[in-house]
């Protein structure tokens, strides 16, 4: 089934976090299910991370010259990113073991940016007048990510269990999207407070 790329599963916050969010409702074996399971959904993806993630881009438009090939490499990519963040935000640290890894796999990406310039100072992606294999700017956003202090800032959705980038000003940001997940959550709380009400009065 066709996925609408909608503003709603930009919510991570940086284009890695995107993509690893693509696998739906993670630690959830029933419910559970990978919005890349069709290649031809990395392309669309791309598409729209061009425009939705614009802004970290400088720009610059992803392309996907043939999503069967490099769907190995970036299902690749986006399962070390999420294991290396994850497992970060749950312990406070980040496994040596992942941390290889995932730079083995941005390596792996980077090559297909051909020997283009990229990370020049304000500017990771490159020259935003070429397009950019989505794979290379897969790696720079996961290194960037790794590069400062942004991996810091990264936290897990507690209603959708995304990796999302917080960059409140206090650092308190609960949900990846508030006009999702938080009225979700602020809907559940509500139900159950009534039912918590209506059982008292029935009793």
């Amino acid at each position: 089934m066709t996925v609408s790329w909608t503003p709603h599963r930009f919510a991570g916050g940086a284009l890695a976090l995107d993509t690893a969010n693509t696998v739906v409702l993670r630690g959830d074996s029933q419910r559970s299910f990978d919005r890349f399971a069709d290649p031809a959904e990395i392309a669309r993806f791309a598409r729209a991370a061009s425009t939705f993630r614009a802004s970290e881009l400088g720009g610059r438009t992803l392309v996907v010259s043939d999503p069967e090939a490099v769907s190995p490499l970036v299902l690749s990519i986006r399962e070390a990113t999420d294991r290396l963040f994850r497992g970060f935000v749950l312990s406070g640290s980040a496994s040596a073991g992942d941390a290889a890894e995932l730079l083995r796999l941005c390596a792996d990406g980077l090559a297909a940016a051909r020997g283009e310039g990229l990370f020049a100072p304000g500017r990771p992606f490159g020259d935003p007048s070429e397009p950019l294999a989505f794979e290379a700017a897969l790696a720079v956003s996961a290194l960037s990510l790794l590069a400062g202090t942004a991996i810091a800032r990264i936290r897990i959705c507690p209603n959708c269990n995304w990796l999302f980038l917080d960059r409140s000003r206090n650092s308190s940001r609960l949900w990846c999207d508030m006009a999702v997940c938080g009225n979700r959550q602020k809907a559940s709380r509500h139900y159950r407070r009534r039912k918590a009400v209506r059982e008292v009065d029935d009793a």
